[in-house]
């Protein structure tokens, strides 16, 4: 099994230190949200910063984590116990710097998290002002691109629900899970808890966050086998940590926290709408991994590099795809395909109610499910030298290349197999946004 490991590990690893799923999720979550009632017709929220609501609620925060943990124990497999130092103590004497950082500890969140007030606009509806630099609103220095622009909020603001909601929903992958691990270079790592990173470089910023962002849950037995620590992945953690916050929120009459809190809480569950996110080496057999390693080992490494490069350009096309169709629609302010699944809550019912399960038994299990033939759609329809092509290392070309500038103006039936698989990936995500946040909303009712 363990030259199996091996390859699963890299493979893994390999698709970590790319960019997180679907790029920048508040396009698709404005899509998602503005047509729900509870959402359009919500009032607008008075912006707090964190460090009011923190004193505010510090004691019923107190026992809100505390319950996390006990939750978190119970329910996540293979979870790794927070340090009892980190629990957080309500505390009236302590500095808002001091509580802020015992808040995000008691979270294991990086310590230098901003949590900035800020939104990002609707495209469809742009607005001035000058933009924020992206240092003030994420760690990450390459948190760049032309579908990033943060306008500035200050406390006291009136902003639209819908505003906060799909801002936020983009907010996780702000550094908030970077470097949690014990061997990454940070000065907080070893004491979060977490162990060593279960797959990916760990001296890599971005593979750091994979396992808070990825699940590989319904691999298949000899995969699971020979790669135990697949399973070592917290993105139920986290979105059980800020679904709950967002509730506590509602119910103390934080609302502009609370719909910050349900967006990040979301951005965990549509990362696993990204059948990339759910499921290791798409259209790939285990046999063609166990061969693959098997060469590699006896000193021919081809088909295990090509395999490695060819899962890797592939997710990335497919992301970059999907952001450029949602782009351009903003553009020309034209409803395309993919906003109207994004719209359409028929999908919504056809699904359980939000559950503890739901992450696993229904959004990673469908998007696992939908991987292989997403995948063939994804090789026919684009050109071939960025899905097939082993020798084109697409990461490194992305900022110059616009998939949409070459492909053909006449759509082909491949594109229109592609598209429409496309398109019910984002029935799924809008539909699973949406049920999610209405378990938030009964959570927060105290009655």
């Amino acid at each position: 099994m363990r030259f199996l490991q091996s390859l699963v590990l890299l493979l893994a690893g390999l698709t970590a230190a790319q960019a997180m799923a679907w790029g920048n999720h508040s396009l698709a979550s404005y899509r998602a949200f503005e047509n729900m009632p509870e959402v359009a017709t919500a009032s607008s929220v008075t912006v707090e910063t964190l460090e009011s609501f923190l004193h505010a609620e510090e004691y019923t925060l107190e026992a809100l984590l505390a319950s996390q943990e006990a939750w978190a124990l119970a329910n996540i497999e293979k979870y790794p116990p927070r340090p009892a130092a980190l629990a957080f103590k309500a505390d009236a004497s302590n500095s808002d710097e001091a509580r802020r950082s015992a808040f995000l500890r008691a979270l294991r969140v990086a310590p230098d998290s901003k949590f900035a007030l800020y939104f990002q606009a609707d495209p469809w509806n742009p607005v001035g002002g000058a933009a924020l630099p992206a240092s003030l609103v994420s760690t990450l220095s390459d948190t760049v691109g032309t579908s990033y622009r943060w306008l500035a909020l200050k406390p006291g603001d009136a902003v639209a629900a819908l505003t906060v909601l799909a801002s936020a929903t983009d907010e996780a992958d702000f550094g908030l899970d970077a470097n949690l691990w014990e061997d990454n270079p940070s000065d907080w790592a070893r004491s979060y808890g977490f162990g060593p990173q279960p797959y990916g470089n760990p001296a890599l910023l971005a593979a750091s966050q994979a396992p808070f962002h990825m699940a590989f849950l319904h691999e298949g037995q000899l995969i699971s086998l020979g790669a135990p620590s697949l399973k070592r992945s917290l993105v139920v953690l986290r979105s059980h940590q800020y679904t709950t916050l967002a509730a506590l929120a509602f119910r103390t009459g934080h609302a502009y926290w609370g719909w910050r809190f349900a967006g990040l809480s979301l951005h965990y569950l549509q990362e696993l709408t990204q059948p990339y996110n759910a499921a290791l080496a798409p259209a790939e057999s285990s046999l063609k991994l166990w061969s693959a390693q098997a060469f590699a080992l006896s000193g021919i490494p081809g088909m295990k590099n090509e395999l490695i490069q060819l899962q890797a350009n592939r997710r990335l096309v497919l992301n970059k795809y999907q952001a450029e169709l949602l782009q351009r629609a903003a553009s020309n302010r034209q409803e395309t395909a993919l906003e109207k699944a994004l719209h359409t809550m028929d999908k919504d019912r056809t699904y359980p109610d939000w559950n503890e399960r739901y992450l696993r038994d229904v959004v990673s299990l469908q998007a696992s499910r939908a991987a292989t033939g997403l995948a063939q759609a994804l090789v026919a329809a684009l050109p071939a030298a960025y899905v097939s092509d082993a020798s084109y290392d697409f990461a490194t070309r992305e900022t110059g290349v616009s998939l949409l500038g070459e492909l053909p103006k006449r759509d082909t039936p491949e594109r229109l197999r592609l598209d429409s698989s496309l398109a019910e990936l984002m029935g799924n995500f809008g539909a699973h946004s949406r049920n999610a946040l209405r378990g938030i909303l009964r959570a927060s009712d105290p009655f």
